[in-house]
């Protein structure tokens, strides 16, 4: 089995294209993942969601441990198998959702005790707990178990935060079991603040990882603050490792974190607004609900090959929409995630041919022509 790694292939000013090669396969960079957190992208076959050229996805270890039990997953296979995905897999930590989702949580330097918000069972998730799951899981890339610093944070909050993030990836590193082909991942903290974010990230080179998330961002702070960030964090992390942003986002995000030197995404934006009746395009987002659709013969994107835009009228998604019809959450689903993935494809096409520079401003261009609608 081939070791886990990252072939850095082409450069474009400060932004990469590569491969990750991992136990399931390769997948190329700049990658989107689409988010399967209940071991299902949401309203999509796996097969559907390989066609739009996914090449890896996300699963979570929060909602898999309380439902169907990381225990059971095993027994049956592991992830891979139990949901029929082939290809890698990256599992979120836990970390993320213990904080927004369970209720009467107590964190101490072990890790947390939370209520499940399935059944209200008192359940501890700690950095060897985390590892345990997701290798029980059979995740390809592992996140180390951290606290998703909240925004806005004081600097003092944002250092407490952070130090504990990076203690407990030092037990995560520990913990983990390492296999060829599987990967574990530090997460950068530090909220908004430069220095933090550097003893961050040394504190995470200096213990070792296979890759290296930025984490703490698209938390409310804004674009401009996000981008800011992002500016001042990936020149402190190893060229030869690739870099996840955690959580982001729309398609302007994306293009300005790969002009940042980002290699890695997620988001359950493309799949969410899906089953919203919200649709993504290279003239801008569409809001299917909107009465100026219900005659209009046109496909949703002119340039796209999804089945939504080969086969059906923005006249009929509006009716589906408005119908509340499990077809239209369906459609949409699978456009915005092709929708994506071309994205993903140009960037990449684009930095290989050293022409970013004119694919961005295209991008933004059509952007900008498009009528914009509210999502």
């Amino acid at each position: 089995m081939s070791k886990f790694g990252f072939t850095l292939s082409a450069t474009d000013g400060k932004a990469r294209r590569g491969v990750v090669t991992t136990a399931h396969g390769d997948f190329d960079t700049p990658a989107f993942m689409p988010v399967g957190t209940a071991a299902t992208v949401k309203a999509m076959l796996p097969g559907s969601v390989a066609g739009t050229g996914a090449q890896i996805i996300l699963g979570n270890t929060y909602h898999l441990m309380l439902r169907p039990g990381a225990e059971r997953i095993e027994k049956l296979g592991g992830l891979h198998k139990f949901m029929n995905w082939p290809g890698p897999i990256l599992t979120d930590s836990g970390g993320f959702q213990v904080m927004s989702l369970s209720e009467l949580r107590k964190m101490n330097e072990n890790g947390v005790t939370f209520r499940s918000h399935l059944d209200g069972t008192m359940v501890e998730l700690t950095p060897e707990r985390s590892m345990e799951i997701q290798n029980m899981l059979d995740a390809d890339i592992t996140m180390a178990f951290d606290e998703c610093t909240p925004f806005p944070a004081t600097e003092d909050e944002a250092a407490t935060s952070m130090r504990l993030s990076m203690r407990w990836a030092e037990r995560s590193r520990q913990a983990f079991k390492e296999r060829p082909g599987y990967g574990l991942f530090g997460i950068v903290q530090g909220g908004v603040f430069e220095s933090l974010r550097e003893e961050s990230a040394k504190a995470l080179t200096n213990t070792g990882f296979d890759g290296y998330a930025i984490g703490g961002l698209a938390v409310g702070e804004g674009q401009d603050e996000m981008f800011r960030v992002l500016g001042l964090t990936t020149p402190m992390l190893p060229d030869d490792r690739p870099r996840y942003l955690m959580g982001v986002g729309k398609p302007d995000d994306i293009v300005g974190a790969v002009l940042r030197g980002v290699d890695m995404f997620d988001c359950v934006l493309p799949t969410r607004s899906g089953r919203t009746g919200q649709a993504f395009t290279r003239r801008g987002p569409l809001n299917l609900r909107n009465a100026r659709h219900a005659d209009d013969p046109r496909p949703l994107d002119e340039d796209c090959a999804c089945p939504a835009c080969g086969g059906h009228s923005r006249a009929y998604l509006h009716h589906l929409v408005k119908s509340g019809e499990i077809l239209a959450a369906m459609l949409l689903t699978w456009h915005n995630l092709h929708y994506y993935q071309d994205l993903m494809r140009g960037l990449r096409a684009a930095i290989g041919e050293g022409r970013l520079e004119a694919f961005t401003t295209g991008f933004a261009a059509a952007q900008d022509a498009g009528d914009i609608e509210e999502l």
